[in-house]
C-alpha cells in the first residue's frame, strides 16, 4: 500500500452511506481496511451498491453473518490489531453483537472506535430513523436552501451523509490515531450527521448573527438571491454558474457583455435586483451554453458551464489534472487531495471471494478448518 495512511489498519463494519464512503476515503489513502459484510444473501440492492463497484473498491471483505457463532471472535481478532474501526449501526446493534466499544477497546486499548448515525449515541431522536433530508432540516441548513417563495429542496445527499458524516468523522478518526500513538489511549468518537451537517453552517450562522442572511430562501448573498450569483439559462436551454461577488470579477464579466459596471444594474443593491437579473437573463439566453463557456474561459469574471455527470469528465481542466477516473466502468472522482510526498491512489481489488479464508489464515486459524469455518461463518454452509 501507498499514501499517507500507509500502515494504518482499519476494520469497517456492515453500514450503508457514509461509513462505506468514508472506508473508500481511508482505502485510497493508503490504510489498510478490511470490511466486515452481510452475507449475500442476506443483503439488498442497495446494500450491494456500497459492496460491488466504486464505492467497495480498495478493501479486503470478510463477508460474516455476525449472529453466527464464532463471528464476533473473529472480528475482535481483527480489533486487536487495528487502529480505527468504524461502524454507522443504530445505538446499541454493535454492543448487542458483542463489538461494541467496551469489548473492543478491552481488547485494544490503542483503538480509535469512530460511531456515525444521524443523530448521535444518545438524545430523543438517538434511536429514529432519518435519512440526510431530516438530518439537514434539524440541522438548520435546509431551510435555506430553495428558490424564493418555494419550499426548501434538499442538495441531494451531500451535505449531511457525506460531508457532515463521512468527511467530519473522518477528519475525527485521524486526529483521535495521532492522540493514540502519542499516549497509547484510544478512544470513541460519537459522529453524528446533523451536527456535522450543523458544523458545516457556521460561515452562515456567522453572517446571521450580524445581520447579514435572512431565513426567506432566494434572498441572500449565496443562495441565488443576489443576481451575480446563481444560475442563467442560455438559448440551448442549458445553464451558466454566474458569481462575480467581488468588484474586479463584476467589472470583467460587464466588460465582456459589453458595458460597465457604471451603465449596468447594481448587483449589491437590493433596489436594482430585479433590473439586474432581468438584463442579465435576457444577455445570457442570446448565446449557447458551451458559446459562453469558451467566452469566459480564460477570463477572471467567476463564469461557468452547468455541466452534467456525464460531461464534467469531459471539461479540459479535468482531462488536463486526470480528476476523474474509470472503476469498471463507471467513471468516478480521482481521490483527493493530491499529496506531493505519498500520493494516494485506487488500491488494486483482488478476489473478494479469496479475501475470508485469505484472512482466517492469517488470524491463526488451522488451514484444515479454515474452508469449513468459512462456509458456516459466511452462511454458504
Amino acid at each position: 500500500m501507498s499514501g499517507p495512511l500507509s500502515g494504518i489498519r482499519v476494520v469497517e463494519l456492515p453500514a450503508i452511506g457514509p461509513v462505506p464512503f468514508l472506508g473508500m476515503v481511508l482505502a485510497d489513502l493508503g490504510a489498510e481496511v478490511i470490511r466486515v459484510q452481510k452475507p449475500k444473501s442476506t443483503r439488498n440492492f442497495l446494500e450491494e451498491s456500497f459492496i460491488n463497484g466504486p464505492l467497495g473498491r480498495g478493501r479486503r471483505q470478510l463477508e460474516l453473518d455476525l449472529r453466527a457463532e464464532g463471528a464476533t471472535e473473529i472480528v475482535l481478532q481483527l480489533i486487536e490489531r487495528a487502529d480505527i474501526l468504524i461502524e454507522g449501526s443504530r445505538p446499541g446493534v454493535a454492543e448487542r453483537l458483542g463489538l461494541g466499544p467496551d469489548e473492543a477497546l478491552a481488547r485494544n486499548p490503542r483503538l480509535v472506535y469512530g460511531r456515525l448515525t444521524g443523530w448521535g449515541q444518545d438524545g430523543p431522536l438517538a434511536l429514529t430513523a432519518g435519512h440526510d433530508i431530516t438530518y439537514l432540516a434539524i440541522s438548520g441548513l435546509l431551510n435555506g436552501v430553495g428558490e424564493k417563495g418555494g419550499p426548501p429542496v434538499p442538495p441531494v445527499n451531500y451535505v449531511a451523509d457525506f460531508a457532515g458524516g463521512s468527511l467530519t468523522l473522518g477528519m475525527g478518526v485521524l486526529a483521535a490515531v495521532l492522540h493514540a500513538r502519542a499516549t497509547g489511549q484510544g478512544q470513541v468518537l460519537d459522529g453524528a450527521m446533523f451536527e456535522g451537517a450543523a458544523y458545516l453552517g457556521t460561515m452562515t450562522r456567522t453572517f446571521a448573527g450580524i445581520g447579514l442572511w435572512s431565513d426567506e430562501r432566494g434572498t441572500n448573498l449565496l443562495d441565488g438571491g443576489y443576481p451575480n450569483y446563481r444560475c442563467y439559462e442560455t438559448s440551448d436551454e442549458k445553464w451558466v454558474g454566474v458569481g462575480p461577488l467581488e468588484g474586479q470579477f463584476w467589472k470583467a464579466l460587464c466588460q465582456t457583455l459589453g458595458t460597465t459596471p457604471q451603465d449596468a444594474p447594481n448587483p449589491n443593491d437590493p433596489a436594482e435586483h430585479d433590473a439586474c437579473t432581468a438584463w442579465l437573463t435576457e444577455v445570457f439566453r442570446t448565446r449557447t451554453r458551451d458559446e459562453w463557456a469558451a467566452l469566459f474561459a480564460p477570463l477572471d469574471a467567476c463564469v461557468a458551464p452547468v455541466l452534467t455527470l456525464d460531461e464534467a469528465p469531459g471539461h479540459p481542466h479535468a482531462v488536463a489534472r486526470g480528476s476523474y477516473v474509470n472503476l469498471e466502468g463507471i467513471t468516478v472522482a480521482a481521490p483527493a487531495p493530491r499529496f506531493s510526498k505519498t500520493p494516494a491512489a485506487i488500491p488494486a481489488v483482488g478476489d473478494p471471494a479469496l479475501d475470508g479464508p485469505t484472512i482466517l489464515a492469517e488470524l491463526g486459524y488451522p488451514a484444515e478448518t479454515v474452508a469449513d469455518l468459512w462456509d458456516r461463518l459466511s452462511g454458504s454452509a
